[in-house]
């Protein structure tokens, strides 16, 4: 029987491409994956990292109370945490508008209850109610009948919000098996979605461990340990850079224009994406610089929707589309969609020979700041958009653009008609830039090896 066992659970592909393409668990024995993935997927995974095992998480369904306390205590830290740090935007992290009429009754119901959890020790009394009902499944009995056969010696968690993740957590507590979960990304701590309870929290920097204090502040501050985040480590490794040759004749570029990187965001948070794109080639053929430009899309690595076909279509010799090499089984469900290892090394290309990249609010502007490559963000409506009640007002309103120690980081695109401008013309402010980089991802030089040396 293998001694020592780590469970490592990958909920999503991002988890996938950060930690186990990363160099966290080089030269870690027995790294047992515990998972819901394809069986593909692990064929895949093998190849690149030295897997002992593989243990696949019995079913879960969730109870009603479950649900129903869990949505509950979200909905009362949304409101707790806009009211806080005085930021209504907060609660554009709860969906309002349900669509079935059993939805309807059911999160307006929630809505209703959490008039009476306003205080945080009574958003802590339902946290206590929810351990116990998290308990009450058959699901936690399945999970410590199968860690007291496995004997991990740890179990570690590459996201914060894993649905199942909150039983077994609470399992191994309850085991005496220490654990571990990561804080997802920048914008995650406001959204009140930490559904599990662990003994260490990995985060990227001291920002975000103050985060921590202020949305939960019954978490002891020293089981918040700052690591960085491996995923910028990927751009100090040559070797992820494809060569320059192969690169362009691949994607069908030109080595004597500049490339401007449209990075799209998904559905949800950028519905308008595919006519920023169109507005950006519009204005770039009007003033006849497609001689000196040409414009490299990455969409979104899940947004598979073919919302962009149209503009592709109608821009063929400046639109060049470097698509994500992520992999999709025909059920698109999230344990078939992973990123291939040459992922990596395809968005480290990207960006270093882009020139410049222009998004929505994405955290592509750090991406580009490991090269020192200017940001522009999107800050202009679209007349018609699809989503009448969207704003781009209200994405730059959110809690993690607070962050930023100026906006000088980033170049603003106010409207349609300053693209040219502000793509051709309008200069970098790079101090700033890394200042803000410095905030919110820290020091993520060497974050592999600090990880490893934070392993139970």
């Amino acid at each position: 029987m293998q001694k020592d066992k780590i469970l490592l659970v990958v909920p999503d592909g991002v988890g996938i491409r950060n930690y186990l393409y990363s160099k966290v668990f080089d030269n870690v024995q027995n790294l047992v994956v515990f998972h819901n993935l394809g069986t593909e997927i692990l064929d895949y995974l093998k190849h690149y990292k030295n897997i002992s095992d593989n243990i696949s998480i019995p079913d879960y369904k969730e109870s009603i109370n479950e649900k129903y306390l869990r949505e509950l205590i979200c909905l009362s830290r949304l409101y707790y945490n806009a009211k806080t740090i005085n930021n209504k935007t907060i609660l554009t992290n709860w969906v309002w508008n349900q669509k079935t009429f059993i939805k309807k009754i059911f999160y307006k119901w929630i809505e209703i209850q959490s008039r009476f959890y306003t205080s945080y020790d009574a958003i802590l009394q339902l946290e206590l109610k929810y351990q116990k009902a998290i308990r009450k499944n058959f699901f936690y009995k399945d999970i410590v009948s199968l860690l007291l056969k496995e004997k991990p010696k740890s179990i570690i968690c590459t996201h914060q919000r894993g649905l199942k993740m909150a039983t077994i957590f609470a399992a191994a507590h309850d085991l005496g098996i220490p654990t571990t979960t990561v804080i997802y990304s920048w914008d995650n701590l406001p959204k009140a979605r930490l559904a599990l309870r662990a003994n260490k929290y990995w985060v990227w920097s001291d920002h975000m461990k103050n985060e921590m204090s202020i949305y939960y502040p019954e978490i002891y501050n020293d089981d918040i340990i700052v690591t960085g985040t491996p995923q910028f480590e990927f751009y100090q490794d040559k070797n992820n850079i494809i060569d320059k040759k192969s690169f362009f004749e691949t994607y069908n570029l030109n080595e004597n224009k500049k490339i401007i990187c449209y990075s799209g965001d998904d559905t949800s948070t950028s519905p308008d994406d595919p006519k920023y794109l169109e507005d950006l080639s519009e204005e770039i053929t009007k003033a006849s610089l497609e001689n000196e430009y040409q414009i490299v899309l990455r969409r979104c690595p899940i947004d598979i929707s073919g919302r962009f076909d149209e503009v592709i279509k109608k821009y063929p010799n400046l639109i060049k589309e470097v698509t994500p090499k992520w992999n999709f089984n025909t059920d698109s469900s999230w344990t078939t969609i992973y990123p291939t290892f040459e992922d990596v090394k395809l968005l480290v290309s990207t960006v270093f020979y882009s020139d410049i990249v222009i998004n929505l609010g994405s955290t592509m502007a750090f991406d580009f700041a490991m090269f020192n490559k200017p940001c522009v963000f999107i800050n202009y409506d679209q007349a018609h958009k699809l989503n009448k009640k969207w704003s781009v007002k209200t994405i730059y309103e959110l809690q993690h653009f607070r962050s930023m120690p100026s906006k000088e980081a980033v170049i603003w695109l106010n409207n349609k008609a300053e693209i040219v401008l502000k793509l051709t013309q309008t200069k970098h402010n790079s101090k700033i830039m890394q200042q803000w980089a410095a905030i919110v991802i820290g020091d993520y030089t060497g974050a592999s090896k600090k990880i490893r040396k934070t392993l139970c």
